[in-house]
């Protein structure tokens, strides 16, 4: 009797066939529209100066072109996972319009996340740039109906933009318990009256954005009697209506120099910041548990997108080998090249595929199960991406670091991203202390079993005497 063969599984990079139909119309969308688009944006920047560039009349008029397209595409908001869509309230009004048609998993996403990765502009696009990204997904998993009706459903529309104030200038911030920024809940005889906010917080992305009206506050909770004696019992996430007479932009921050204007980061002050129990996300002493449920996706979402920028700019090294001659030979034909183009590509399908893994196993068993996989590739994927754009700034010479090609910028943000979402030294610890945990375990779980075979076989030998 023959045997038939078992089915083959699909690899990390299949597509379910309407998926596949998406990411072609992505492809297309990307290459022949929003990356021609750079240059009607940066010439749109370029005679703004000073606080020029922090208004209305900055945003480039290509990106709400762009934006319209996406939705008639069908490319809006297409990084809601399936497990967060299912905490839409019916009395939060959100229309199926803003929703994805096609719901991906993580793994789908991850791979059309690398197309949008391939232009600054292709997440915004889209509407899935951070951090909108992360603070809908919190919007949707812990936000009231009155909060996802106020904040979440013009996020979803693209109408406002929004910021998350977790890191400090004053403090570590990679070690959440160092945290200053405090909430003073107000009470009076057992009355709840109200919460002031006060602090610090700087690297607050899009906080710069005309279009911003709400922050994600990461803060310490304290009442006017005590304080909660558990380091991660005491934060607690809230939202801040903006623009606000207590809220302060200190001032734009640059990265290498880039301003990222008109989206931008911020330095921010919140100076006794009035708000009230609607503005609390989770209630009080959830924060720990909101922030990790917000940077896990958060931090797979840069590698992915990080992936689509080494491979453009991948694309322009092999380009620029075949285009230019040194020493009466193509740069292609040199031996030096044609290392850094080998190493290159096995670091490009490294990435990928570390990638991709991590978003497999997190659409297996969630992000709170898959924490090793995804700070696993925060370290290696910002690394290998690294390399990558490092060759090929160094074949263009010159051009590689001025504002000719897209390498210089993508090799500023890349070497940030190591430091952005935690630095790498707090996602080796934590790969490291779960991995030494789970051996722990394994040792614990193999020494009961011998332990037990001994004494059985001690019984079985006193019974036969």
């Amino acid at each position: 009797m023959q045997q038939t063969e078992p089915p083959l599984q699909p690899s990390l990079t299949y597509l379910r066939p309407e998926v596949q139909a998406l990411k072609e119309r992505l492809d297309t969308f990307i290459e022949r529209e929003v990356i021609p688009c750079e240059r009607l944006y940066h010439d749109h920047m370029h005679s703004r100066h000073g606080n020029e560039r922090w208004t209305m009349d900055a945003l480039p008029p290509c990106l709400a072109t762009l934006q319209q397209r996406a939705q008639s595409l069908g490319l809006w908001n297409l990084f809601l996972p399936p497990r967060l869509l299912q905490h839409i309230s019916t009395s939060s009004n959100i229309p199926n319009q803003w929703l994805p048609k096609i719901p991906l998993s993580y793994r789908e996403y991850g791979i059309l996340a690398e197309s949008m990765g391939k232009s600054e502009l292709g997440a915004m696009a889209c509407n899935c740039s951070a951090p909108d990204t992360g603070n809908m997904e919190v919007l949707l998993e812990f936000g009231t109906p009155q909060q996802q009706q106020e904040y979440l459903l013009p996020l979803l529309q693209g109408k406002i933009r929004s910021t998350f104030l977790m890191t400090e200038p004053d403090v570590a911030s990679s070690d959440p318990t160092n945290l200053q920024t405090s909430l003073r809940k107000i009470e009076r005889n057992g009355q709840m009256i109200s919460y002031e906010l006060t602090g610090k917080k700087w690297w607050s992305t899009g906080a710069m954005d005309p279009r911003c009206r709400v922050g994600i506050c990461v803060a310490k909770m304290e009442t006017e009697t005590a304080t909660s004696s558990s380091l991660h019992g005491k934060h607690t996430i809230v939202l801040v209506p903006l623009p606000h007479p207590n809220v302060k932009l200190v001032r734009p921050l640059t990265v290498f120099g880039y301003d990222d204007a008109p989206f931008g980061h911020a330095q921010v002050e919140l100076c006794n910041v009035p708000l009230s129990a609607e503005h609390l996300i989770g209630g009080e002493g959830s924060g720990f548990q909101v922030s990790q449920a917000r940077l896990g996706p958060g931090r797979i979402h840069h590698c992915m997108r990080a992936v689509g920028m080494a491979q453009r700019c991948y694309d322009l090294m092999l380009e620029r080998s075949l285009s230019r001659k040194t020493f009466g030979k193509q740069l292609s034909e040199h031996g030096s090249l044609q290392r850094d183009i080998a190493d290159s590509f096995s670091d490009l399908q490294a990435a990928r595929l570390l990638t991709l893994h991590c978003a497999h196993q997190m659409d297996l068993y969630g992000p709170k199960q898959s924490r090793h996989y995804i700070s696993s590739i925060k370290v290696a994927v910002p690394h290998l991406v690294m390399q990558i754009l490092d060759r090929a700034l160094q074949s263009y010479g010159g051009a590689g670091v001025c504002q000719d090609t897209v390498i210089a910028s993508a090799w500023a943000n890349m070497r940030t991203l190591r430091i952005a979402d935690g630095p790498d030294e707090v996602h080796r610890r934590t790969v490291a202390r779960l991995e030494i945990n789970n051996t722990k375990k394994k040792m614990t779980a193999r020494n009961g079993d011998q332990q037990g075979k001994q004494e059985q076989h001690n019984y079985d030998f006193t019974s036969r005497l």
